[in-house]
C-alpha cells in the first residue's frame, strides 16, 4: 500500500490468512460505492490505496460489487469476493458475469464460482516447493504467471507464488515488470482466481500455501463450479 491515508467509509481486510492468522492479501472495501461514481474516480482511489484489488459495494443488500485493481476493472477475482462475502455477511454476490454464492464454515469463508470467469493465467509447475520459495522476483517473461509445486501430492498440498508481470497501475496488462510502474503489484500475496484455475486443471481439492504464508483452499463443486475458501481478518474499519 502507498503512503496514503485511507478515507472514511473504507474497511481494510486481509484475505486468505495463514493458520497463525498472519499474512493474507490486503483488500480495501468501499462500503458505499455511490461516493465514487464513475470509472475515473474509482480508478483514482484504487491507485492511491495501492492494494492489488479494491471492492466498491454498489448495493449492500443485493451484494452488487465492483472490483478494481490500481489500473483496471475486473469482472471476477477471488480474494475480493471472499473478503466482501465475509464483511457483508451475504450468501450471494452479484457480478456482471453471474452470481457468486458464499457460505461460512467455521473460520473459513467460501465462495462458489465458475473457472471460466477468471482471467487467463499461465500455470507453471516447478519440480519442488523449494524452487518456488527460492525465487527472488518475477521470472523473465510477460503475462500473468502462477508458479507452483507439490508439497504433498497425496494430500493435495501445494506451494505457489503469483507474479502479475504487468503495469497494473497504468492499465497495461501486457507489459512485464509491474514494479516499474508506480503503484504496480510485483507479486500477488494470495490469488483466489489462480488457485481456482489450478484446482480445475488438476480436477481435485487443494490446500495452497502462497506468498509469504497465506492459505487458500479449493474444492470442486457440482456443475463444473469451484469453491475457494480462506480466513479473513479485519485490519481497520472507518
Amino acid at each position: 500500500m502507498n503512503d496514503f491515508e485511507v478515507p472514511e467509509g473504507i474497511d481494510v481486510l486481509r484475505v486468505f490468512c495463514g493458520p497463525d492468522g498472519r499474512h493474507g492479501n490486503a483488500l480495501g472495501v468501499v462500503r458505499d460505492g455511490r461516493r465514487y461514481p464513475g470509472n475515473e474516480s474509482r480508478q483514482v482511489l484504487a491507485r492511491k490505496l495501492g492494494f492489488s484489488e479494491t471492492v466498491f459495494v454498489d448495493d449492500p443488500e443485493r451484494g452488487t460489487v465492483d472490483i478494481r485493481t490500481p489500473g483496471l476493472r475486473l469482472p471476477f477475482a477471488g480474494h475480493p469476493l471472499v473478503g466482501a462475502a465475509w464483511l457483508l455477511d451475504l450468501e450471494v454476490l452479484e457480478l456482471s458475469v453471474g452470481d457468486v454464492t458464499a457460505r461460512q464454515d467455521g473460520e473459513f469463508t467460501w465462495i462458489t464460482a465458475r473457472p471460466e470467469w477468471a482471467a487467463p493465467r499461465k500455470l507453471e509447475r516447478y519440480a519442488s516447493a523449494a524452487e518456488v520459495e527460492e525465487l527472488t522476483g518475477p521470472p523473465a517473461g510477460e503475462g500473468w504467471l502462477y508458479v507452483w509445486a507439490w508439497e504433498d501430492e497425496a494430500a493435495g498440498r501445494v506451494r505457489a507464488r503469483a507474479f502479475p508481470r504487468r503495469h497494473d497501475a497504468c492499465g497495461d496488462s501486457h507489459s512485464g515488470g509491474a514494479g516499474a510502474c508506480a503503484g504496480g503489484v510485483e507479486e500477488d500475496e494470495a490469488t483466489g482466481a489462480a488457485a481456482m484455475l489450478l484446482s480445475a486443471e488438476l480436477g481435485r481439492a487443494l490446500n495452497i500455501t502462497q506468498g509469504r504464508g497465506s492459505q487458500i483452499l479449493t474444492a470442486p463443486a457440482p456443475d463444473g463450479m469451484m469453491e475457494i475458501g480462506g480466513r479473513v481478518a479485519l485490519v481497520s474499519a472507518s
